[in-house]
């Protein structure tokens, strides 16, 4: 009998990772050695730039961004987190911002040009409501997970010791991301602020029939977008090929026991409950994996980050992503 192959593993503690990492499912073969990170972002950084994880949860773009640049580790079909992207992009009443293409010459704040939220929702305003997001300044206040991307030029970054909520509040940035920015209800702006930059009580969504939008635009596209993907190094792909299959059915099978809860009202977190709306607009999975269904999603995160100039080169789908199908 071979040795256990012993890996070490992070990804984050969910509904659907928890059955593998309680040993409720285990692997043939293969033992998981789980290493949490909080939050799992720092995880990211630390497998981008150190390799530092046998098997990582990484976020879909980051990842599409690293393999565009040679990163030596591949992704299985599996992706942790699945939201829309219509709305949670905010703007200032008094910016004149009332369609997204009048985002143009405006200044908008996003965490890092390259965060997953943001590739989506550009992409989204670029390809169903026409926006030129060369004609917008995206400006951040953190730092890209690829060390190696460039940043186009309409990317700057925000003044020192102001956070994009400070600039949102003093009036400098007319619109913002809601998502790991911190802007959300408005509040005053911090000290050293000049007195005239008044607050506003909330900003308003961008589109405000967001909600109606996201539903019509799946049942067109079949386009669910994902956060985050599972990449494996490729040195033990290549040495064990039973690696991959065994992982994916695992992973596969505790999802199975998630959303078996899920059916039986089981679970009442947050996500619990947001992943049961979900299920009302897509299905009974909520959190499809496969190469094959998840071919429309895969698609477009890669023309949205192709189209903002994320990309190093053209990375084919089938480099990116493992096809159980061949299991």
């Amino acid at each position: 009998m071979a040795d256990t192959l012993r890996l070490t593993i992070s990804v984050r503690s969910q509904g659907h990772t928890t059955p593998l990492k309680d040993g409720t499912v285990t692997l043939d073969g293969i033992e998981f050695e789980f290493i949490d990170v909080e939050p799992q972002i720092a995880a990211y950084r630390r497998m981008v730039r150190d390799l530092e994880f046998d098997v990582c949860e990484l976020a879909s773009t980051t990842y599409y961004i690293a393999r565009s640049h040679g990163a030596p580790y591949t992704a299985l079909p599996i992706f942790f987190e699945r939201k829309f992207h219509h709305t949670g992009l905010v703007v200032r009443p008094d910016a004149g911002i009332t369609h997204p293409k009048d985002l143009e010459g405006k200044k908008v704040g996003v965490r890092a040009y390259s965060v997953t939220t943001g590739v989506w929702t550009r992409g989204v305003l670029q390809n169903e409501y026409g926006l030129d997001c060369s004609k917008v300044t995206w400006v951040v206040d953190d730092e890209e997970h690829v060390a190696q991307m460039g940043l186009p030029g309409n990317v700057i970054h925000a003044h020192d010791g102001h956070s994009l909520a400070d600039l949102m509040a003093a009036g400098e940035l007319q619109a913002g991301f809601t998502a790991n920015a911190g802007i959300g209800r408005a509040g005053p702006p911090t000290e050293g602020w000049a007195a005239s930059a008044k607050p506003v009580d909330s900003y308003p969504e961008l589109l405000p029939d967001g909600k109606v939008a996201e539903v019509e635009w799946y049942a067109r596209t079949g386009i669910l977008p994902m956060h985050s993907t599972l990449v494996i190094r490729d040195e033990i792909l290549a040495a064990r090929p039973d690696v991959a299959p065994k992982i994916y059915n695992a992973f596969l099978q505790a999802k199975e026991i998630y959303l078996e809860r899920l059916r039986l009202g089981e679970g009442t977190s947050k996500q619990d409950e947001d992943r049961r709306k979900l299920m009302k607009i897509v299905g009974p999975d909520p959190l499809p994996y496969g190469l094959a269904s998840n071919r429309p999603s895969i698609e477009a995160l890669k023309l949205y980050a192709e189209q903002q100039q994320l990309m190093a080169r053209d990375v084919p789908v089938d480099e990116l992503f493992i096809d159980e199908a061949g299991f």
